[in-house]
């Protein structure tokens, strides 16, 4: 790795604000006997080194299954999927005891969210939760996540929840996904059968030789291995996140990342995160709908930045959902800018020319004050 490359890996690490953590079954079990309180009593410590140092971090916790297993006294884990997902619902109780009590011991509140893949798949729902964690966020909580096993009806995998990190990540727009696990990094080659491996210490998200790198599963107590890790890290990076994969037993781990050390593998997202979403946006072909705004909005968001308030709209065209990206089009009918739009079509025609302030008395509920938010805006004229 030349210098040049080394201080743009580095300046990532110290500039990730928002950072989710994945810590796998292996780093918050006693090899499967139930939860470790001391090893989530240390994430706890340095998730409270990460908030006071005014980061805002999620974790998503695996442990789940394990902690169930050991209340039930089950000493094998089970095959039947009804008794896993009895073994995650007896185990949520712990996990989120347990992560309750280390995180107050260390003066952060605590939220625990269950999601599932269908939670992140409907467009609804996804904003609903997206809502929800920047809600918990901003209110210094500490959401710690874990997939809802009780309720999915595929078999139950551990490894997922790289997946699930990744996909927290994208949902909330982070600048950093953290996969501690018990591994230190990603080789060239699975270092048990070739001695000539080489450590894979930072490399570009989504590359595909790294694909090729990862090998299978090496815990006996989680169902992930490598390539769920590096598919998680191109997952990641779609949204501008780059992605580290480190051993979870190193010392102060995670104040030490964000101070720019490198640990472990870092794979660095090829596109800064705001460049990503509005890239997106901008490259839409075909849009659901548009909101027409006065020459004073159209001021507003092309000289000062601002975000399109129902205020500024005259009128609304199509039929678009919450979430879908449509046009802001000038009192001419060009189109000067797009982005996600915070409320449908049809409430959307009953807030214009409405203040932010009557939304909730209009409508019954305010998702947000905006129509759409400027992090979610991109000029195109």
């Amino acid at each position: 790795m030349n210098s040049s490359s080394e201080r743009d890996a580095t300046q990532a690490l110290r500039e990730a604000r928002r950072i989710v953590v994945k810590v796998g079954s292996s780093l918050v079990t006693n090899e499967g006997r139930g939860l470790d309180e001391r090893a989530i009593g240390e994430w706890s410590r340095q998730l409270a080194a990460l908030a006071a140092d005014g980061r805002e971090v999620i974790m998503v916790s695996s442990g789940a299954i394990a902690e169930g297993m050991k209340r039930l006294g089950w000493t094998a884990r089970p095959h039947e999927v009804n008794e896993l997902q009895a073994a995650a619902a007896v185990g949520q109780m712990g996990l989120a005891q347990m992560y309750e009590t280390k995180l107050r011991e260390q003066g952060l509140a605590s939220a625990q969210v269950l999601l599932t893949h269908a939670d992140l798949a409907d467009r609804e729902r996804y904003l609903n939760a997206r809502s929800t964690l920047v809600t918990l966020l901003s209110l210094h909580v500490v959401p710690v996540i874990n997939e809802n096993d009780t309720v999915v009806n595929d078999e139950i995998k551990f490894g997922d929840n790289d997946t699930l990190g990744a996909l927290v990540a994208n949902l909330v727009e982070a600048d950093l996904l953290v996969i501690l696990t018990d591994q230190k990094g990603l080789y060239s080659a699975d270092p048990r059968k070739d001695p000539h491996a080489q450590f894979i210490q930072v490399a570009r998200a989504g590359d595909p030789a790294l694909e090729q790198m990862a090998g299978g599963a090496g815990s006996s107590i989680g169902k992930g291995g490598m390539i769920t890790k590096v598919l998680a890290a191109a997952r990641a990076a779609r949204s501008g996140a780059s992605t580290v994969i480190a051993w979870g037993r190193e010392p102060d781990c995670l104040p030490r990342l964000v101070q720019g050390e490198i640990i472990g593998t870092l794979l660095v997202a090829p596109t800064q995160k705001s460049q990503a979403r509005k890239r997106w946006m901008a490259d839409h072909l075909q849009l659901r709908g548009a909101v027409m705004v006065d020459a004073g909005a159209v001021a507003k968001l092309r000289s000062e930045g601002k975000s399109l308030l129902p205020i500024g709209m005259t009128a609304v065209e199509g039929d678009f959902a919450r979430g879908e990206v449509i046009a802001v089009r000038d009192p001419a009918g060009q189109e000067i800018a797009r982005g996600l739009a915070n409320y449908a079509s049809a409430e959307a025609r009953i807030l214009c020319r409405k203040p932010s302030s009557e939304i909730e008395k209009l409508l019954g509920y305010m998702a947000e004050p905006e129509m759409i938010h400027r992090t979610n805006l991109v000029l195109t004229r």
